[in-house]
């Protein structure tokens, strides 16, 4: 049996700073940048050198700690620093339910700050931060080892996008459960979808796999209905940005192709996410804002045009998955199963979870 792999993070604090692989540079090269303000872990964001619902939620909560800590900023009460950084780290992705999630934990956290003396109240959200960026690794672990439980031996599975631990703080969510599902002998390889337009699979969940040893190869996203018919593909676990109450998940544009090809083909499809990805204040997917970004994301591939100068790009970044279209959620608190408005609601009673 392969042994695990060390656990790695694409975020950690170092000497007053957030330090963040830049995953626009990978695989070509590991360059980590040093965020030393809340605005350059805002940027950091929006261009996708972090990325994944989990690890912007996580970056977010440092981006809080390093705007109270800011030296350079004239605003003397706290609290304004407070909510005006959460405005603007929340601006910077619409989509992903996990970054309103950690910002208003850390409101609720600063209130608990707020009467203590500047150094202790900075002092008392950094160790929030990292015990919430420590939770998160802790929970992928568990997420890993009941979605290995869905695999059997000689599986083949696709995977869309980047749900790994650079979307993360510890092994991943999809990847995660992956990469214990080969650890554990019940699954062979991995299909990888290059995921157009920014090639998440193709550029950094194929460099997440070959580091596990995980065997895989990279299609075209287009090829997944082949595969699916040639009977290559035995399961398919991708990861997500926001699940509604109902079990609507909203995760990266391709996905509900995917899952459409899956339910024709009979290819169990499964979630792999976290409670705090789940927000209950959202009845369905109808009610996820679907963010959308530049046009040049689609015409253009590392600077070269893919398109003449005339045609413009239509670029939504996320689509919806329905929940009958869904096997299977697995979450760091076991598997969730239809109906999902009902195991929704019992798993995150039993957490303690307010959604």
């Amino acid at each position: 049996m392969p042994e695990a792999a060390q656990e790695f993070s694409p975020l950690r604090w170092s000497r007053g700073a957030l330090e963040l692989l830049d995953q626009t540079r990978l695989p070509g090269a590991e360059v980590w940048l040093r965020c030393r303000h809340v605005d350059e872990v805002a940027d950091a964001i929006v261009r996708l050198a972090v990325r994944g619902a989990p690890a912007i939620g996580i970056a977010a909560a440092y981006g809080l700690v390093l705007a109270l800590a800011d030296a350079d900023d004239p605003e003397p009460d706290l609290g304004r620093r407070l909510r005006r950084a959460a405005e603007r780290l929340a601006a910077t992705r619409p989509t992903a339910v996990n970054l309103r999630w950690a910002l208003e934990l850390g409101a609720r956290k600063f209130s608990e700050l707020a009467a203590r003396p500047r150094a202790e109240a900075i002092a008392g959200l950094l160790a929030w931060a990292r015990e919430l960026h420590a939770d998160d690794a802790a929970r992928n672990r568990r997420m890993a080892r009941h979605g290995a439980e869905l695999f059997a031996p000689g599986d083949r599975a696709l995977t869309h996008c980047n749900a790994g631990a650079l979307a993360t703080g510890g092994v991943g969510t999809a990847v995660g459960v992956l990469g214990e599902a080969f650890r554990a002998g019940r699954l062979a390889a991995v299909w990888v979808d290059e995921t157009r337009p920014l090639l998440q699979g193709s550029r950094l969940t194929a460099w997440e796999l070959g580091r596990l040893g995980v065997p895989h190869r990279v299609v075209t996203d287009s090829m997944v209905g082949a595969l699916m018919a040639r009977g290559e593909v035995d399961r398919v676990v991708v990861g997500a940005d926001r699940i509604a109450a109902n079990g609507d998940t909203a995760n990266k544009i391709g996905t509900y192709t995917v899952a459409v090809l899956a339910a024709r083909h009979g290819v169990p499809f499964y979630v792999a996410a976290p409670l705090s990805t789940i927000d209950a204040r959202t009845p369905s997917g109808a009610e996820i804002p679907i963010e959308e970004r530049s046009g040049t994301e689609v015409t253009t591939l590392g600077g070269a045009a893919l398109s003449p100068p005339a045609s413009a790009g239509y670029n939504l970044a996320f689509d919806i998955t329905p929940a009958e279209l869904i096997g299977a959620i697995v979450t760091e608190c076991g598997v969730l199963r239809p109906p999902y408005r009902e195991s929704i609601r019992r798993a995150l009673a039993e957490a303690g979870a307010d959604g």
